[in-house]
């Protein structure tokens, strides 16, 4: 039953009990998405609401449920009741999961109770179906990817080969002494949800009950996150093997893990396996200095790349503080004053666009009108806007590129020699002295104005400059000085990479030694170049036999080669 289509009475609503995988938001099934959708109430563990909270709908109602702390031997789920802002409302209220799902199902209102995994194999899920049922209140089960099964393929462990081994999965926390017998003396493959400190006492049951000490075994930790981290042993070495790699002991034993018991699971291939803890930026916490509406998409391709994106923005965007100049051009717009409008900024795109919606205009006013975009990411937020651009630079991605493929005036073929051009107070004259250059009559309008921003948290300024960070994007002159400025220098541990010459420059004049240069004045192309580099520090460091680190977890203060990248 689909919420799109289930009308919910007015006694009763709807609940869909969703599996939120074991972690990564990519692997949120379409079905799941449409669901968070249409919810008026999100029900989830707060780990589980950061991967589903993104495609729920404003203004849902947020519940987060929790282990009691009170009583840790119970592990029955409890709620803490939160506004769509996700802050507390007044004093939380405990209660179990059950009865609070139950409440928010009443008077009509869509309810999605998320969890961890799959609703099929968590602890509490089927006690609520029932309750639901009970009750009379019409549910749903929008399956997910169990940790079990996502966690191994995401560490490069295939549960099965060729030969169709058989594969047990087994919870460590409620297994009998008959459930350990039986897959100890089973020859297939094990896979054993537990906790980093239980791993070896679950390796020493299987032992026990009959597997050989040298069966292999992979133990993998926040699995299909950017903290995975995955360890191979034996049942015999994992004990030894975690010490030996300082995991435990450690107050975070308790954290759950998925072990992986089995000839046949190929941990002796996993150097060729292990896709995910492999990709280029994996696990790095990568700054991003800019707004956060342009950092979007530079953190989307950085993810890709396996990093950690934090966006700090360094660049404050204001309306002008004489606003009459910016409202004459859109009249003028509207009227045919104009043969061209060139926007050279997503935040030019959204001064204009606001300023549209002002006088309750849309896209339609751009008829008649050719409309420049000066690259990629400027294009895009026009199109989201309901315009294509008439001309996008061919080549270099910046107002000299723009100017190469802009045409001449010619007084037969253009009825109109007036240009529009909204921009950024601080903008440089390059674009405007070259479209006069070509016949133009240019309208040099500041239609926003940039003002540094203030100061990121503290906890942000001292990972800067302690080396927190692996890496820092650089994508002008002015990112540069800004957040040097707001939240000072970033340690020398960390990669510097710059979009191009001048923003090199820049970041050198302030003591920082630049690492990675883009190839093109493009953020697309800066996040390859970081790519580039991560992947050619990886490929060093395991050709040397060193382990695979992180910039920032190299000593404090260690001296770097300047790259070549």
């Amino acid at each position: 039953m689909s919420p799109t289509t289930f009308t919910a009475g007015p006694e009763h609503g709807h609940v869909t009990f969703l599996g939120a995988g074991p972690g990564d938001p990519g692997l949120l099934t379409l079905r799941a998405v449409e669901a968070l959708s249409h919810a008026d109430v999100l029900v989830a563990e707060h780990e589980v609401l950061d991967v589903v909270r993104t495609h729920a709908r404003q203004g849902v109602t947020e519940v987060h449920t929790d282990t009691d702390p009170s009583d840790p031997g119970a592990g029955t789920p409890q709620l803490t009741v939160v506004d769509g802002s996700s802050t507390t409302v007044g004093v939380p209220a405990v209660r179990d999961a059950a009865h609070l799902v139950m409440e928010a199902a009443r008077g009509g209102r869509r309810v999605v109770r998320a969890v961890t995994g799959d609703p099929g194999l968590d602890t509490y899920a089927a006690e609520e179906m029932l309750a639901c049922a009970a009750a009379g209140v019409p549910f749903e089960v929008v399956p997910g990817i169990a940790n079990a099964v996502g966690v191994p393929a995401y560490a490069g462990v295939p549960l099965r080969d060729a030969e169709g081994a058989d594969v047990r999965f087994v919870d460590a926390r409620t297994a009998s002494a008959r459930c350990w017998t039986e897959v100890g003396a089973s020859d297939g493959t094990v896979v054993v949800s537990t906790t980093l400190d239980s791993v070896a006492a679950a390796a020493g049951e299987l032992v026990s009950a009959g597997r050989k000490p040298d069966t292999p075994l992979t133990v993998t930790v926040a699995g299909t996150t950017t903290r995975q981290r995955t360890w191979t042993a034996t049942l015999g070495t994992v004990a030894q093997t975690l010490k030996q790699a300082k995991v435990l002991p450690s107050p975070d034993g308790g954290r759950p893990v998925i072990a992986v018991v089995g000839e046949r699971s190929a941990p002796a291939r996993r150097d060729q396996l292990s896709w995910f803890e492999s990709k280029p930026l994996f696990g790095w916490k990568v700054l991003v200095p800019r707004t956060k509406e342009q950092a979007a998409s530079l953190s989307d391709q950085l993810r890709s790349y396996g990093a950690v994106p934090s966006e700090v923005p360094t660049i404050a965007v204001e309306p002008p503080r004489t606003p009459q100049q910016m409202e004459r051009a859109v009249k003028g717009l509207v009227t045919g004053r104009y043969e061209w409008i060139a926007f050279t900024s997503v935040n030019a795109v959204k001064a204009v666009r606001e300023k549209f919606e002002e006088y309750g205009l849309d896209a339609r006013a751009f008829a008649g009108i050719k409309v420049a975009a000066v690259g990629e990411q400027t294009a895009k937020a026009l199109v989201a806007f309901g315009v294509k651009p008439d001309l996008v630079p061919s080549g270099e991605q910046s107002a000299a590129g723009l100017l190469e493929d802009w045409p001449p005036y010619d007084p037969v073929f253009d009825p109109i020699d007036r240009v529009f051009l909204p921009r950024a107070d601080i903008a440089t004259e390059t674009l405007v002295a070259g479209l006069i250059e070509l016949g133009w009559e240019v309208d040099d309008v500041t239609a926003y104005r940039t003002v540094r921003a203030s100061p990121p948290p503290a906890t942000t300024r001292e990972a800067i400059k302690g080396g927190g960070f692996d890496a820092v994007l650089f994508t002008s002159s002015s990112t540069v000085r800004n957040l040097v400025g707001i939240a000072g220098k970033p340690h020398n541990v960390t990669v510097i990479a710059c979009i191009g010459p001048a923003t090199a420059k820049t970041a050198e004049e302030h003591g920082l030694r630049v690492d990675v240069m883009s190839p093109e004045p493009s953020v697309t192309k800066l996040a390859e170049a970081l790519a580039d580099f991560g992947l050619a520090r990886r490929a060093a460091a395991l050709e040397a036999g060193d382990p695979v680190t992180r910039p920032s977890e190299r000593r404090p203060g260690a001296r770097r080669r300047r790259s070549s990248t």
